[in-house]
């Protein structure tokens, strides 16, 4: 979180949107919008506005399309959060699996609401996630898009134990 924000893509972001346009025709690069904004979330956990901004140039598209895509997807953050991004599937499956109970122990164990950051700004505990799509695993949560699934306590608090 304490990255500086920098007014260009970093080689790196470039190299990845690089990547992305080589998949798309020429005339297609806004294509190539939602790897470019998984990049800079990997790069700063979020989406700085000036980033999207660098991005959109670099795509040939207004920005303001950019801002569009990124505020749509749930998977994007628009501000800052903490390093670890959890989110714990609450849907049907998880919920009569014990996903409500995880979210619980999770919000007790962080000392945080969905929606929150720690203080030392280690780990973001998402807003509510509908569905995640590992049913068959139920419960499940995702760290950094990572599925972790058939969750217990103890599970839980090996894999974040395990986190950098």
């Amino acid at each position: 979180m304490d990255k500086t924000i920098q007014k260009e893509l970093s080689a790196e972001v470039q190299q990845q949107v690089t990547d992305w346009l080589q998949r798309f025709p020429d005339d297609q690069k806004q294509s190539a919008v939602l790897g470019g904004l998984h990049a800079i979330q990997h790069e700063y956990s979020y989406l700085p506005v000036a980033q999207m901004d660098a991005l959109s140039e670099r795509l040939e598209m207004p920005a303001i399309a950019v801002y569009e895509v990124a505020s749509f997807y749930s998977m994007f953050e628009l501000e800052p959060v903490g390093k670890h991004t959890i989110a714990v599937c609450t849907n049907l499956s998880c919920m009569l699996r014990g996903g409500e109970q995880v979210l619980s122990y999770l919000e007790d164990k962080l000392n945080i609401k969905c929606g929150q950051s720690t203080p030392d700004g280690k780990y973001y505990l998402k807003r509510e996630e509908e569905c995640l799509a590992g049913c068959c695993g139920a419960p499940m949560m995702q760290i950094n898009h990572v599925y972790y699934e058939n969750l217990t306590e103890a599970k839980v608090d090996e894999i974040l134990q395990a986190l950098d």
